[in-house]
């Protein structure tokens, strides 16, 4: 269970990483309906996407560890992400698919990392 939960982690975060790194006004048009308007929102979305591409090299390098460390913080991480996503849907009214999209991924995976903590916890 934990090495394909942490395949697909590796997947998604890699990919939107990436997409941050090189277009992020694009991921910002198609995520959020808006732009970027400032050099430094660029700047901050850019190093958004550097982080999110190192999440993504760490998921993928520990499928075959026995730590489960790097899974108590992707639970922390979906859990969070999920919060401030579902706030600009609910709160802020930004009702755009792949947005809805995003906070659905990320409840999904803060469940899918819950439960391979909890038996992790059984087996031990």
């Amino acid at each position: 269970m934990r090495p394909r939960l942490l395949l697909v982690s590796a997947i998604f975060e890699v990919g939107a990483g990436l997409g941050l790194l090189v277009a992020p006004g694009l991921v910002a048009s198609v995520l959020l309906g808006g732009s970027l308007d400032s050099a430094s929102a660029t700047v901050v979305a850019r190093v958004a996407g550097t982080g999110l591409l190192a999440l993504g090299v760490a998921c993928a390098r520990a499928r075959s560890a026995g730590d489960f460390a790097i899974v108590s913080g992707m639970t922390v991480y979906n859990v969070v992400a999920t919060a401030v996503l579902a706030h600009a849907v609910f709160q802020l009214g930004i009702r755009q698919p792949a947005l809805v999209g995003a906070v659905v991924l990320h409840l999904v995976l803060a469940a899918w990392c819950l439960v391979a903590l909890r038996h992790a916890r059984e087996v031990r």
